[in-house]
């Protein structure tokens, strides 16, 4: 979700740097899990292609082109397919109600809303991972409440509250590929893993952060368990099969003071959020009732998505902020790396480090090592190169003298810690993909229009259209403290006048990108995420709807794959292993500015019925499709 919010008024300096990891395929229990990461490249300050030219894919399609159409367009040769939309029920439940007229406790059986970041985990089959049967762990971000109910946010309720809760969080999905001339994907109805986490699962609390005093509440008072997840935007998955959801704009649903504090004004916990009205039927988000409540949201949380009673865990040692996503890595050594981002103007990238190796033999305890660790965040030098500064209770000035208590401090305050170091601030760092040969790391800066001072990282002022910035960890070692970085790609239009909005594309024209991948061959996938407000106007009058394209990170070519429908965003991807079968979400088609308007529902857009006769109109609605060769073949070859 495209939002220009700042909450950093801070003078540290704009370095920049980030960091790196290498893959690892790995058997676990009923599946085989595949982590893989890395960058190659080319660069302008010299840095070292990794790739060599004889292992680059092929781009094998011809490029479409920019479209303002309420609907989605791939190349010629390939096949768009509806798998999930919002209202779906995601096992036996009751069919979603084209006015939006399903209750509360129906909500919770079916598809949340506004569809992010998600992962598909393969069965195994014969001892191989399968192609065409696996789990699907899919995040919902927000609600549109305008949508949401009949009437909209009119006569605000408890019912209604309790409804907005149950579309957000998470969705996990059993999905099989059909035989036959009719090929196509389908939910499997009932199944034993379906499952749906919302802002009112019971969520457990681990890591250096947990029992905290700034933990606790009234309802908790040992600071371990909190009530849901929400706003979760992109995901990563470990090397032991599960998935890490990422609590990303966590600030819009509380009620803040009148006058806030340092703390709460650093992480915009504000009168009013954004509008939700939560805090009128759960006191929980009222912060003058409940004042640690905002600390228990912000986190990366592991869900298993084979273990369908197991409760969520909110891994604490990974830091506190809004977390667009969490990329793993292995290092040289078997340590586990988590690359992350703050995705909001001036903020960081972060990476972890876990003390303890991963042992492939015995994969079931695996998340125990995302609690035990260190937290780094990035500057980036003019030079080209980069340090990973650890936010670490007793080093970098961080300890009582400077105002942290101790690790869990820290932690709850990471933002804060961040300043006190010098991290570079970014220019909205998103998400974050690792080539799977060369271990190089890529990292989506989306844009801002509020930066005057520039620096190498974020070269450009009223940065309209972004960037993308990769980097190398010193010795391809994900754990390593230094790196080696440059800016792979500065996005815009080369028909703009100003040459400052002009960038340096080579391919198809795009900006504000967003969701990154890296698929097994080694191609870029990128996705943009330009606001409502922009799409179709002004700087962005002609690049049309929100696309998805393919790069090439030795020859730096971009060729544009798909357009997304009316105000909708790109975003979400993933494939089956044999990179076959490639899905992908679009998030709220036809957005507006502010809430929907129920009198009005499709002003914006009718999608997905406007494409698929199957869908339910009456309401645009998220959804996942999964996109085919018709000819069978790999994805983008």
């Amino acid at each position: 979700m495209d939002r220009e919010l700042i909450s950093n008024s801070g003078t540290n300096p704009h370095f920049e740097r980030l960091l790196t990891a290498l893959p690892a395929p790995l058997n676990s229990r009923r599946r085989l899990l595949q982590v893989g990461l890395g960058s190659a490249a080319l660069s302008f300050f010299g840095l070292p292609a990794l790739a060599a030219a004889a292992d680059r894919p092929a781009i094998g399609f011809t490029p479409i082109a920019v479209s303002g159409d309420d609907l989605v367009r791939v190349p010629d040769g390939y096949t768009v397919q509806l798998l999930y939309a919002w209202g779906d029920p995601i096992s036996d439940g009751p069919a979603f109600r084209a006015d939006a007229g399903n209750s509360a406790a129906e909500q919770a059986e079916q598809a949340g809303m506004h569809h992010d970041g998600m992962h598909f985990f393969p069965w195994v089959e014969n001892g191989q991972p399968s192609s065409t049967h696996g789990l699907l762990c899919v995040n919902h971000e927000y609600t549109d409440d305008g949508l949401l109910h009949p009437n909209g946010m009119a006569d605000w309720s408890h019912a209604k509250t309790l409804k907005s809760q149950n579309a957000h969080g998470v969705s996990v999905i059993e999905i099989r590929l059909g035989g036959g001339a009719g090929v196509r994907w389908q939910l499997v109805r009932p199944s034993p893993y379906a499952r749906r986490i919302t802002a009112r699962t019971p969520v457990r609390i681990a890591g250096p952060a947990a029992g905290a005093a700034a933990m606790r509440t009234g309802d908790d008072r040992r600071g371990n368990v909190v009530f849901g997840t929400l706003a979760n935007c992109a995901m990563g998955s470990t090397p032991w099969g599960t998935c890490l959801s990422c609590e990303e704009n966590f600030d819009s649903y509380f009620n803040g003071l009148e006058q806030a504090t340092p703390d709460q004004q650093r992480y915009r916990i504000r009168k009013n959020g954004s509008g939700y009205r939560w805090h009128e039927h759960d006191s929980r988000f009222d912060v003058a009732t409940e004042p640690n409540e905002a600390n228990r949201f912000g986190w990366v949380v592991e869900i298993d998505p084979w273990k369908p009673t197991q409760a969520p865990v909110k891994r604490t040692a990974l830091g506190r902020f809004k977390h667009e996503c969490a990329t793993v890595a292995l290092a040289s050594d078997g340590r586990v790396v988590v690359y992350m981002s703050d995705d909001q103007a001036f903020e960081y990238l972060y990476k972890f480090v876990s003390r303890d190796r991963f042992d492939a033999s015995s994969p079931a305890g695996g998340g125990a090592l995302l609690d035990v660790g260190t937290l780094y965040v990035a500057r980036f030098d003019a030079d080209g190169k980069g340090r990973w500064l650890a936010l670490e209770h007793g080093r970098n000035g961080l300890g009582e003298s400077s105002g942290f208590a101790d690790q869990a401090d820290i932690l709850i305050r990471t933002r804060q810690a961040a300043d006190l170091v010098g991290a570079t601030k970014m220019d909205r760092p998103e998400w974050i993909a690792v080539h799977p040969h060369s271990g190089e790391v890529y990292c989506t800066l989306t844009n801002n229009r509020q930066r005057v001072s520039t620096d190498a990282a974020n070269p450009r002022a009223e940065n309209v259209f972004g960037q993308i910035i990769r980097w190398r960890e010193a010795g391809a070692d994900a754990a390593a403290g230094r790196f080696a970085w440059d800016v792979f790609v500065l996005c815009g239009d080369p028909q703009q006048s100003d040459p400052n909005k002009q960038g340096n594309i080579k391919g198809d024209p795009f900006g504000s990108p967003d969701g990154l991948w890296f698929d097994p061959a080694g191609r870029l996938w990128i996705q943009t995420d330009a606001s409502g407000s922009v799409l179709n106007r002004s700087d962005y009058q002609r690049l049309g709807n929100n696309q998805m394209l393919v790069g090439d990170v030795v020859s730096g070519e971009i060729r544009r794959f798909l357009t997304g429908p009316r105000g909708c965003e790109i975003t979400g991807i993933s494939a089956t292993p044999d990179a076959r079968n490639l899905l992908i979400n679009v998030q709220h088609p036809g957005e507006v500015a502010g809430r929907t308007d129920p009198e009005t529902p499709l002003a914006g857009s009718g999608w997905p019925a406007s494409q698929f006769p199957e869908a339910t109109g009456g309401r645009p609605r998220s959804a996942t499709l999964v996109i085919r060769r018709r000819d069978g073949g790999v994805v983008g070859s």
